[in-house]
């Protein structure tokens, strides 16, 4: 059984490419200009012909901004070289969306879950789970040779998002003398034992879970968050079976 909750910032995690020095200040009109129009603006990189790259973001979309030398004017998109090579996407990928991607890792991590499976599985797969959702009991009966083999751990985070009822029934897990064990009976089938009132701490916690699926604009469970090819992925709702092996990292044991 694991509980974890969030009272603490994000750690960041060292990129990849070398990056050149900079400071906000130091910035080129038209990229000063592309920020006050909504895009944020993430690195500074070397680009070949004597440009240089700005690594950007508008809207949950990566994009990257090339400078002239006299810094007097920007070209936004794709840079490809003679061959058709793509230049643009991995030093996009490795400068915004794989940090990006860390600090969304680590926020789940952070979170308030309950651990469904060994401590020791080679893989972890984090997913919200209302206590409601006859859906998350699918996946939950989907992934069971997988967990009961050793192979995955699945970390529900818990939410109380579809009745009436819903956030007792998640604060209910969370605040079991044995959550691991709670959910699994509940998803067997048997009621959930309630209690009257909860620890503070625990109704923080829930509404943490609750900003955080919102904030990442998932608004189904289960919500599946995973790594495959070394990649964060999303699948909402539950996976078909041509998609469950990605998620679970292998073919069912």
């Amino acid at each position: 059984m694991t509980r974890r909750f969030v009272y603490h910032p994000l750690a960041l995690l060292a990129l990849a490419w070398p990056l050149l020095a900079t400071a906000e200040n130091d910035w080129p009109a038209p990229i000063k200009a592309l920020e006050s129009q909504g895009l944020t603006i993430h690195e500074r990189f070397e680009a070949p012909a004597g440009l240089t790259g700005y690594a950007a973001s508008v809207q949950g979309r990566e994009l990257a901004a090339y400078v002239t030398q006299d810094e007097k004017y920007a070209l936004v998109g794709t840079m490809v070289d003679a061959q058709g090579n793509d230049l643009t996407s991995d030093r996009l990928y490795e400068l915004v969306k794989k940090p990006q991607d860390a600090e969304l890792w680590e926020s789940l991590a952070d979170s308030a879950w309950i651990a469904d499976g060994d401590d020791d599985a080679g893989r972890i797969i984090y997913t919200f789970t209302d206590p409601n959702c006859p859906y998350c009991k699918k996946f939950w009966d989907q992934t069971r040779p997988w967990v009961e083999a050793g192979k995955v751990q699945i970390r529900h985070i818990m939410v109380g998002i579809l009745k009436q009822d819903s956030p007792i029934k998640a604060l209910s897990l969370l605040a079991a003398d044995d959550p691991a064990e709670a959910l699994a009976d509940h998803q067997r089938g048997n009621e959930i034992s309630t209690f009257k009132e909860y620890p503070r701490d625990y109704e923080d916690a829930l509404a943490e879970n609750h900003q955080l699926m919102q904030s990442l604009g998932l608004g189904a469970t289960p919500s599946t968050l995973y790594r495959h090819d070394g990649k964060l992925s999303v699948m909402q709702g539950v996976p078909p079976a041509d998609k469950l092996e990605s998620i679970m990292g292998s073919p069912a044991p």
